[in-house]
């Protein structure tokens, strides 16, 4: 009874977030624990558990005497998380290709390979990140980190990529305008890692994570997206 009482926890969980990485439900958006119930077919205990995981990721907020809501995102808010993005991974990072072994470039290969292998976007929407590109793509970044040995460190810097999930996913429609090339990025961060080059795979992190930020705010579409 217990494993199937986590099961249903687990995916409740996995289909709420995937509605809001997704834009099914959009910043800003009040979560009404009945309507939740009833689309995802589980109690409020299961929903009330999903949602404080959220919180925890910063997808979701909750406001006293109000309930929960969808974060709403925002120019301001985006430029502190990015800093703090490049301040803290940049250090874990170099932590990782100081401490990390060979199993860990291994793993670093191996989860690199698994993204390229990744469909960018859904099939069914191109204006969508893939729910298997956006699991492999987390994958990626923690495996980066993994040879960092302070796992408060990687706790942080996990905690910072899960609120940043929300902006990724209003960026799709410009990462394809232009010229960007995110699995050329990918791939450029796991060659200077390889080689053990600090000072440039932290560069070619920070720029790969300023990247999104800069098409979003030139797009202006951070401050609008609670009405899209």
């Amino acid at each position: 009874m217990a494993i199937q009482a986590k099961t249903r926890n687990e995916v409740a969980f996995a289909r709420l977030r995937g509605d809001i990485l997704s834009g099914r439900l959009i910043p800003g958006q009040k979560l009404a624990f009945a309507e939740l119930c009833e689309s995802y077919g589980v109690s409020v205990g299961v929903i009330r558990e999903a949602l404080s995981r959220l919180v925890e990721q910063g997808l979701v907020h909750s406001a006293p005497q109000q309930g929960f809501f969808v974060t709403t995102i925002s120019g301001p808010d985006l430029v502190y998380l990015t800093q703090a993005r490049c301040e803290i991974e940049s250090l874990v990072l170099a932590h990782a290709i100081a401490e990390g072994n060979v199993e860990w470039e291994s793993l670093v290969l191996a989860s690199h390979h698994r993204l390229v292998n990744a469909p960018l976007v859904s099939p069914e929407d191109p204006e969508r990140l893939s729910e298997e590109w956006v699991e492999r793509h987390s994958d990626f970044h923690q495996t980066l980190l993994l040879g960092c040995e302070n796992p408060r460190l990687r706790g942080i810097a996990g905690q910072l990529r899960d609120s940043a999930e929300l902006y990724r996913r209003w960026s799709v429609p410009f990462d394809h305008e232009g010229d960007r090339d995110i699995a050329g990025e990918h791939a450029l961060i796991v060659e200077a890692v390889l080689k053990r080059d600090t000072a440039l795979a932290t560069q070619r992190l920070v720029e790969h994570i300023s990247k999104t930020t800069s098409l979003l705010l030139e797009s202006g579409v951070v401050e609008g997206a609670e009405k899209r």
